[in-house]
Order: structure tokens, then C-alpha cells, then sequence
């Protein structure tokens, strides 16, 4: 049997959609948002509708017949901590991402937009391995005060859908092997995989572990201190200079990874020194992650848009393959990802959790 799925996976100023049969692709849209329109809402929350009728519209537009979908699949948003995997989108879950329980974020729609258009059609509507998925091991989470629990938010979708991806290609099962995924992106997130549960991985959504394109990474946390109580930034301020304006954009003003190996390649040394201070960053968190594992590491996966980099994978290699061999799934295919999820558990694989 094949099923027909539509995937939502609303961002701050766009919302990509999918229209799957399976796992092959019949179309896929990005609909821009002006911020214009944006700022039109006073919550994210507020947006719904309009991104509705926007989606509907493009719909219309490819002349797709809704009555033929399956299902419908969202982004998981800022939902309480969950284990991974695919949720069937309930009252609780919608009640938890209008409010956005651990925070606002435009993935919050995801599942809201999924289960209006699904329960308009008769069909069910899904989230998948959002976000806050949390597998920590309970050593895991102390991190020496006890008002700052270590948390796990990170690219939970993507890591998961590789760590599947290599586990049925291996022939071994995810459930059946230890990994260290590395993705690579905006932010950066490095976990370990122990059996099917990521038992290590840092906070990526708040800018911890390694530094990045986007995040500043694990800062000296006493400085971090006296530039919070300065006086010359507000609370907005410092957090941007951690989440959004910190890591790579700081020194060099580019977010494009490929910008600093070309600038590298023409002789720039500060584009040289953060090439280098990346690689070495990465590499330290997959040994650290390594040692989560016991140093028990069947395959260390990479993944992310910098994965395509002809240059940072070879070194990268070069400085981690003693531990174990290296697989390399560069991009991130969200949609295909959240849709693989939905099939899962509409083919009988797997049971849909319950939020």
C-alpha cells in the first residue's frame, strides 16, 4: 500500500512544504513570508491561519487533491522533553505549542497546521523527532549547579533520520549500534547514539558545545558573566551575541562556511585560524562523545550542509577515523525525514507515540 503525505515545516520567514507518495517526492514548495506579513501577529501563535490559507492556496494552485492525502506531517516545535520519535498530534500536544512551553518558535505551527488540515480530511496528523527530544542519560543531565540542568535541544530530525539511514543500510538496525552523529549546519550538534537513544548531545539551540557559522559555542562562562552584568547590553543582546550573531559571523561577517575556506584558500590567516579552530572543536566533541560511548563507536556519522565541504570532511576524517570509520550524509532532507517518520508508523513499524 502507498500513502499520500503532506509535510509542513513552517521557519521564522518561510514555510517549506512536501507532497510525498512514500519516500519519493512529487513536489516541494518554500513560501516566503515578508516581514511585512509577519509583523502583522503579535504571537506565533497568530500566524496560523494565515499560513494556512497560504498553504491551501499553493495547493489548490499544483490543482493537488487533498482528499488523496494519508496524512499530514509537521515540524515538532518547543514542546515539554520527549523521547524520539513519531508522535500522533493530540489535544495536549496543541494546547503545549500555542503557548510554546519551552519557548517561542515558528516550528511551533507545525504540528497546529497539521492537525487542522488533517482533521479537516478524516486523516492523521503527525510530528516527528522534534527538537527537544530528550534520551539524556541521567549522568548527563548535572552540570555542577543544580538551577542549570544540562537540557537536550538539538537536530534531533536530522540526526535521527541518518542514524536510521545508516543503521538499515549497515544491515545492523539503529537500535543495535553505537554512533556519533555529527551535524553540521547553522549550529552544530554532536550526539551520541547508545542502541536507538541519544544518551549525550550538546545544547545546540542555545549555542552550547562546539562554535559554528551561527553560535558562539561553549564561551569562558566568568567573562560571560561580567559581560552580562556590564551595563552595556541588555539580556537580548548578550543571547544574540551567543545565538545568532556569535561563532563564525563574529569574526569574519559570513554565516557561509564555504566562504571561509575560500577566503582560507586566498591567504586570509583569521579565515585560516577559525577554519582550523572549527576542526579542532569538532573533533574534540566527537572523542568527548566518543567517551560517552565507552570508546564502544561502531560509526561516526556526518551530516548538515557543511558536509558537502570538500575540504573540512577530509581533514575531519583524517583527525577522527582511529576511532572508528566514517559515513557522510551531507545536507538535510527535513521533509523526506518527517514523512519517513509518518510512514513508519502508518505501514505498522512502529507505533505512534502518544504526547
Amino acid at each position: 500500500m502507498s500513502y499520500k503525505l503532506l509535510i509542513i515545516n513552517p521557519g521564522s520567514t518561510s514555510t517549506k512544504i512536501g507532497v510525498y507518495e512514500d519516500e519519493k517526492e512529487l513536489f516541494e514548495e518554500t513560501l516566503r513570508h515578508t516581514n511585512e506579513e509577519i509583523k502583522k501577529y503579535d504571537t506565533i501563535y497568530d500566524q496560523f491561519g494565515f499560513r494556512k490559507e497560504v498553504i491551501i492556496n499553493i495547493l489548490k494552485e499544483k490543482k493537488f487533491d487533498l482528499k488523496t492525502l494519508s496524512a499530514v506531517v509537521g515540524r515538532g516545535g518547543m514542546l515539554k522533553p520527549v523521547e524520539g520519535g513519531t508522535y500522533a498530534v493530540n489535544d495536549a500536544m496543541i494546547e503545549d505549542l500555542k503557548v510554546g512551553v519551552q519557548g517561542p518558535h515558528a516550528s511551533n505551527l507545525g504540528g497546529i497546521l497539521a492537525r487542522s488540515i488533517g482533521d479537516e480530511l478524516g486523516v492523521p496528523s503527525f510530528i516527528v523527532d522534534p527538537v527537544v527530544t530528550d534520551e539524556l542519560a541521567d549522568v548527563a543531565r548535572i552540570s555542577g549547579a543544580p538551577e542549570l540542568p544540562r537540557k537536550s535541544k538539538f537536530h534531533a530530525l536530522n540526526q535521527k533520520a541518518v542514524a536510521k539511514r545508516y543503521g538499515k543500510e549497515s544491515g545492523k538496525g539503529y537500535e543495535n549500534l553505537n554512533l556519533v552523529v555529527v551535524h553540521m549546519g547553522g549550529g552544530v550538534s554532536v550526539g551520541a547514539h547508545n542502541h536507538g537513544k541519544v544518551v549525550d548531545v550538546n545544547n545546540a539551540l542555545d549555542g552550547d558545545g562546539p562554535f559554528s557559522p551561527e553560535r558562539a559555542g561553549a564561551v569562558p562562562v566568568g567573562d560571560l558573566i561580567k559581560m552580562c552584568f556590564s551595563g552595556k547590553y541588555s539580556e537580548a543582546e548578550v543571547y544574540s551575541k551567543i545565538v545568532g550573531k556569535g561563532g563564525i559571523v563574529a569574526y569574519l561577517d559570513t554565516n557561509d562556511f564555504r566562504d571561509v575556506v575560500d577566503m582560507m584558500e586566498k591567504g586570509d590567516k583569521q579565515a585560516e585560524k577559525l577554519y582550523k579552530a572549527f576542526l579542532y572543536q569538532i573533533t574534540k566533541a566527537i572523542g568527548e562523545m566518543s567517551a560517552a560511548l565507552n570508546g564502544k563507536v561502531d560509526q561516526i556519522l556526518l551530516t548538515g550542509g557543511i558536509a558537502y565541504s570538500p575540504v573540512l570532511v577530509p581533514d575531519l576524517k583524517s583527525n577522527v577515523e582511529w576511532i572508528a570509520p566514517v559515513t557522510v550524509y551531507p545536507g538535510e532532507d527535513e521533509l523526506l525525514a518527517l514523512a519517513q517518520g509518518a510512514i513508519r508508523v502508518l505501514s505498522g513499524e512502529e507505533e505512534a507515540k502518544v504526547y
